[in-house]
C-alpha cells in the first residue's frame, strides 16, 4: 500500500518551463519524473512503478513468445563497434569515453555487436536455431536536441531483441512471432496504433516496420491510405509519378532574372516574360549540401522543400549531413548562390540527386550558374544526368498513394516500436557462423525488435491525459484505487484505512492519501492530477453511511453504502 503521508511525492500547481508537450508537463506536474540534465530524467516512486508495470507487460508477452531474456552491460568496449564500423558510423550521437588505462569504452546506444557475439560464443550447430533473446536495458544516445522530456532522452529505457536463424525463410517466421507479441504488448498497454513502413536507418536491414502512437504533438510524421490502409513513415513514403510523356523540349535558353530571390518572384518573371502560366512547379530547385565533406545537390521541383530527415534516413552511410554555408560556396566558387543549375554539376565536382518527380525527359526552368541568369528548357538526360533518385522532398497531405493513387492523409505520432530485418550485416562482420545439416558453415540471419519503454509511459500519457490531469489504463497505472480521506476527526482516516487494508487483500493495489494537514481541495486535485483509474472519497456522505466512487476515465460518480462498499467497488474495477 502507497501512503501519501509517508510516499516520496511533491505535486506541483505550475507547469515547468522547458515543458514543450502535455506528457512532459503532467510527469513532472504529477511527481513521476524530474529533470536531472538536458534529456537525462529520474524517476520518482509512482512514475518507477509505472515504468515498471510497462516492463512487466512486455516481458510477458516476450517471454509468452517463447523469447528468452538476457542482460548486457552499458559500458561496452569499442573493438566490436569497430568490426561492424559503428564507432565511426554513429557520429557524434554516440557516448564515447576512456578508462584509466586509455581503452576506448562506449554507452550503449544499441546492443547488435553484444548479442551476436553472445551467440557466437554459445552456439555452432544449425539445430540451435531458431533463437529469439532479448533485454531490457538503459540505452544512451547523445541527442543535439533532447526535447519533449522523456520521449527524446540522452538515456532512456529499451527493450531490443534479436532473432536468429538459418535462412531467411526463418527470418521471416521469427518477424511475425515479433509483429504479433508486439501486436498484444500494445494493446495490453491500451494504446492506439498503427504499423507502417520504415527505413531501418544506421541498423541496415531490408523489410521495416515502425508502431507509431497516433499525437499530435508526436515527433514523427505519417502517411495513410485511407482507401487501401497503405501506411508509411514519411521517410519510408514512396512517390508515385508516372514517365515523362510530353514532346521534345527546345534547347536550353538562358534569359536575364535580376532580383529573383525566391521561386515566388521567379515565377511572376517568367510569366511576364514568356506568357503561358508557369507554376512554382515547374522550376527546379537545386539544394546544395555538403555530405561527410562532399558536396551533393538535391533536385526537388520548386513548390517542394527538401526534407532533411527524410534525406538522411535515405541516404545510408552519411554521417554528417548540413546545408550549404557561406564558406563553402567559397570553396566553390563556380556555384553561384541562387542561380545553381544541375547542367554545370559534372563540372563542378557535384554528385546530384533527384526527387523521383524530375523524371527521364522532364523539362524545368532552373539557374544558369550565372549570378541573375536562369535557364529554360533544362532537361534530365540530355543537360544533366543524376547519381541516383532518391525519396528527399516533403511529403504533403494529398500526395497520392503509391499502391491505389488515391491522395493521402498525414498524421503526427509517436514511435513506441520498430522491427526490421537485420539479415547477416552483423552476423558476417563479427563471423557469426553454424553448421549446416551438411557440414557446410552458414552465416546466421537476424532480426531486429526494439520497444521505447520509457517513452511508451510519455506516449500513453499523451494518447489518455485530460484538462485535469494523467489519467492511465489500469494495468499500466502505479496503483488501482486512490483513497483519499478528508476530514478533521478520525473516523473517515480508520475508515479509510480499514477499505484499503480489505481492498488490498483482495489484491487490488492501493494508493490512499492519509495526509492530515492537506485541504480537500489539494487532495482532489492531486487524486486528478496522479491519473489513478478509480479515486474513493471518504468524507462527508461517510455521516449517511456513504463514501464516494469516482471513475477517472469517464468522470462518473456514484455513492456506495459502507457496508459492502469493499464487494462493490472490486466489481466496479474489474468491470472496467
Amino acid at each position: 500500500m502507497l501512503r501519501m503521508s509517508t510516499l516520496l511525492l511533491r505535486t506541483l500547481r505550475d507547469d515547468p518551463a522547458d515543458a514543450e508537450v502535455a506528457s512532459h508537463r503532467l510527469l513532472v506536474r504529477a511527481g513521476y519524473v524530474r529533470r536531472i540534465a538536458a534529456g537525462v530524467y529520474s524517476w520518482l516512486p509512482l512514475g518507477y512503478i509505472t515504468l515498471r508495470n510497462i516492463e512487466r507487460i512486455i516481458r510477458e508477452e516476450m517471454d509468452e513468445a517463447g523469447f528468452q531474456e538476457v542482460h548486457f552491460p552499458s559500458l561496452l568496449p569499442r573493438e566490436p563497434y569497430e568490426s561492424t564500423n559503428r564507432w565511426e558510423e554513429y557520429g557524434p550521437n554516440l557516448f564515447r569515453l576512456k578508462d584509466r588505462r586509455g581503452n576506448d569504452y562506449l554507452l550503449g546506444p544499441t546492443h547488435e555487436e553484444m548479442f551476436t557475439l553472445m551467440v557466437k560464443g554459445e552456439y555452432s550447430s544449425y539445430k540451435d536455431l531458431p533463437l529469439s533473446i532479448y533485454q531490457i536495458q538503459t540505452k544512451f544516445r547523445d541527442e543535439a536536441r533532447p526535447r519533449s522530456g522523456i520521449i527524446r532522452g540522452r538515456e532512456f529505457v529499451m527493450k531490443d531483441s534479436y532473432s536468429f536463424d538459418l535462412d531467411d525463410a526463418g527470418l521471416a517466421v521469427s518477424y511475425e512471432k515479433h509483429r504479433n507479441a508486439y501486436i498484444k504488448t500494445f494493446e495490453r498497454l491500451h494504446m492506439k496504433y498503427n504499423i507502417v513502413s520504415a527505413v531501418s536507418g544506421a541498423m541496415g536491414g531490408s523489410r521495416s516496420e515502425e508502431f507509431l502512437a497516433p499525437c499530435p504533438t508526436g515527433e514523427d510524421t505519417y502517411v495513410l491510405c485511407e482507401k487501401c490502409g497503405y501506411a508509411a513513415n514519411v521517410e519510408a513514403m514512396i512517390t508515385k509519378v508516372d514517365a515523362y510523356a510530353g514532346s521534345a523540349p527546345a534547347a536550353m535558353e538562358i534569359f536575364d532574372s535580376p532580383s529573383t530571390p525566391t521561386i515566388d518572384s521567379l515565377v511572376i518573371l517568367l510569366n511576364e516574360k514568356f506568357g503561358g502560366e508557369y507554376q512554382a512547379s515547374d522550376t527546379l530547385k537545386n539544394v546544395l549540401l555538403m555530405a561527410d565533406g562532399k558536396a551533393i545537390s538535391i533536385l526537388v521541383p520548386g513548390d517542394r522543400e527538401v526534407d532533411l530527415k527524410r534525406l538522411e534516413a535515405n541516404l545510408p552511410g552519411v554521417l554528417e549531413l548540413r546545408l550549404f554555408e557561406d564558406a563553402d560556396f567559397a570553396k566553390h566558387p563556380g556555384l553561384v548562390k541562387g542561380y545553381v543549375g544541375p547542367q554545370d554539376a559534372a563540372k563542378f565536382g557535384i554528385t546530384v540527386y533527384a526527387d523521383p518527380r524530375v523524371v527521364l525527359g522532364s523539362h524545368w526552368v532552373t539557374g544558369a550558374n550565372e549570378r541573375d541568369k536562369h535557364v529554360r528548357f533544362v532537361t534530365h538526360g540530355r543537360d544533366f544526368t543524376v547519381e541516383k533518385f532518391i525519396e528527399a522532398a516533403e511529403v504533403r497531405a494529398g500526395d497520392l498513394c503509391p499502391n491505389c493513387a488515391t491522395p493521402v492523409v498525414i498524421d503526427r505520432a509517436i514511435e513506441i516500436g520498430h522491427i526490421f530485418q537485420l539479415g547477416r550485416k552483423y552476423a558476417q562482420a563479427l563471423d557469426l557462423t553454424v553448421l549446416d545439416k551438411d557440414g557446410k558453415s552458414q552465416v546466421v540471419t537476424m532480426g531486429s525488435y526494439g520497444i521505447g519503454v520509457s517513452r511508451a509511459v510519455a506516449a500513453i500519457a499523451e494518447q489518455t491525459y485530460d484538462e485535469l490531469g494523467l489519467n492511465w489504463p489500469r494495468e499500466v497505472a502505479p496503483a488501482d484505487v486512490h483513497i483519499v480521506a478528508t476530514g478533521k476527526d478520525d473516523l473517515p482516516f480508520n475508515t479509510a484505512e480499514d477499505l484499503a487494508k480489505e481492498l488490498e487483500a483482495a489484491g487490488l493495489r492501493i494508493l490512499i492519501d492519509d495526509r492530515r494537514d492537506a485541504s480537500p481541495g489539494v487532495k482532489f486535485k492531486d487524486a486528478e492530477l496522479i491519473g489513478i483509474p478509480f479515486i474513493v472519497i471518504v468524507g462527508k456522505a461517510l455521516a449517511d453511511g456513504k463514501i464516494e466512487l469516482r471513475i477517472r476515465r469517464t468522470g462518473e460518480k456514484s455513492e456506495v453504502h459502507l457496508d459492502g462498499a469493499a464487494a462493490e467497488i472490486i466489481s466496479v474495477v474489474n468491470a472496467n
